[in-house]
């Protein structure tokens, strides 16, 4: 068997990326200290915790200027901009931190030299990423086995989440089915009996199998694969690869078996954390009602000039175990927005007002739902509340939506971080993956990735 290319998967890319982020900025300041006479910022023992703050903040800061996004990392152009922003909040936050940052220099010029090698040392290192790691050498090539139709709906999902992971063959499995022809940029169709010679020809690193019903595997195909995985090539199934790399569960995929891909998490029934999270409500829901407290003045102003009608805005929602609750929000659009039946908010609804985009964008109108987060109607991350009738509605089109029910509906979330407002049944459909991937993985670490990520939401101006 042929020796395959080297890769890095997408867990180890971002790990990559997040390390070296930290140690350009600690090599480029440590030379800028010998080269310029530069003593604002020193590494020693004594000074460890100027080391740590610093690393911190950049840490942090990438994250919530999505740095670490492997679609943006690919091209300079598109993560310059977070760049810039991490480099410049970071070291204002650097600056305005007492006791463990050090002291304001005398020589202001001090604070420059900090500022442009943080920015020097970020710019080197994702250019070599983008020119070295980010190139074709570093491809992980594909080969996919399955049902011709699914083809096209696989290379899609895969080319969004990982520009480095490329589908280049493809076999039918079905045994009835003649060659399909199917026609996309770079993947070829095989016969199941080329399997070998396939991964020798083309330096194929990983066989997924992507096939609905498992039955259509033929036996001759059945036995390549055991012989490859006796061999110890790496043979995964769709499904798993799918989650791990968009984070989402593919529920259109999910056939009889689905008990299979829904060992949802032990947090769910957890005590212990369960408590922790209501604390954790109750505090954030408190800090948010004093926060939109002083916010008031702005909305009310802004209600009064540009949107002219009641400020609060209630509907009914489905909750934890589809119990119905009313939801609190600021009014966004015209009055009597509906008049005869209920219609899907889109992303350039004109029913909704100037100020009410704004707040929208902002996400000013989602304040007053603290008071549900204080009732325990909502939890501060969590699905998104539906109406009843969306729901009664999705949950004939879509397989497993009522399971979005199991956990308290949330202000924010991992749908709600990952993907845009949901204006169709397509929409819900992607959001569906997103919850039920957050109801399989609900933890602590998912959930402060989570208030990362809605951090990014707000300054980006992404609420829809």
């Amino acid at each position: 068997m042929a020796k395959s290319n080297i890769h890095f998967n997408i867990s180890e890319r971002k790990i990559l990326l997040r390390c070296f982020d930290l140690i350009s900025v600690l090599l480029v300041l440590y030379f800028v200290g010998r080269i310029f006479h530069f003593d604002y910022f020193t590494i020693s023992n004594q000074n460890w915790t100027w080391v740590f703050v610093l690393l911190l903040y950049l840490s942090v800061f990438g994250s919530i200027f999505e740095l670490y996004d492997l679609q943006k990392s690919s091209k300079l152009e598109r993560i310059s901009f977070g760049i810039i922003m991490t480099g410049s909040v970071t070291v204002l936050f650097y600056l305005l931190t007492p006791f463990y940052t050090p002291v304001l220099p005398g020589n202001r010029l001090q604070i420059l030299y900090f500022y442009f090698a943080i920015l020097l040392a970020l710019f080197i290192w994702r250019f070599a990423y983008i020119t070295f790691i980010a190139s074709p050498r570093f491809h992980k090539k594909v080969l996919i086995i399955g049902e011709g139709s699914m083809i096209e709906n696989i290379v899609d999902a895969f080319n969004e989440t990982d520009p480095n992971y490329k589908i280049v063959a493809f076999v039918n499995c079905e045994a009835s089915q003649e060659m399909s022809h199917i026609k996309l940029d770079g993947i070829t169709e095989y016969q199941p009996k080329d399997i070998e010679d396939i991964i020798n020809k083309e330096g194929i690193s990983e066989v997924v199998v992507a096939s609905y019903n498992s039955e259509t595997i033929t036996s001759e195909t059945y036995v390549t694969l055991i012989k490859l995985l006796e061999a110890g090539f790496p043979i995964n199934e769709y499904t798993n690869v799918y989650e791990e790399m968009t984070e989402r569960v593919p529920v259109q995929f999910v056939g009889k078996d689905f008990y299979k891909y829904f060992p949802f998490s032990r947090n769910n029934k957890n005590k212990l954390y369960l408590f922790f999270r209501r604390v954790f409500d109750l505090i954030l829901a408190s800090c948010g009602l004093l926060i939109g407290v002083c916010l008031l003045p702005i909305v009310l102003v802004g209600n009064l000039l540009a949107n002219r009608g009641p400020l609060f805005y209630t509907q009914e929602r489905v909750g934890k175990n589809g119990k119905l609750f009313k939801i609190i929000k600021y009014r966004t659009m015209i009055k009597n927005a509906e008049t005869t039946k209920a219609i899907w908010a889109t992303k350039d609804d004109r029913r909704i007002t100037p100020f009410g985009k704004f707040m929208r964008h902002t996400r000013l109108d989602e304040f007053p739902q603290f008071l549900n987060v204080l009732k325990g109607e909502m939890s501060f991350i969590g699905p998104r509340p539906e109406r009843e009738v969306f729901v009664k509605e999705l949950s004939k089109e879509l397989p497993f939506y009522e399971t979005r029910h199991i956990v308290k509906p949330g202000l924010t979330g991992w749908a709600q971080v990952k993907t845009r407002y949901a204006s169709s049944v397509d929409d819900s459909l992607l959001k569906l993956q997103y919850d039920l991937y957050y109801i399989k993985h609900r933890g602590f670490f998912l959930d402060i990735i989570i208030l990362v990520k809605t951090m990014s939401t707000v300054i980006f101006l992404r609420g829809q």
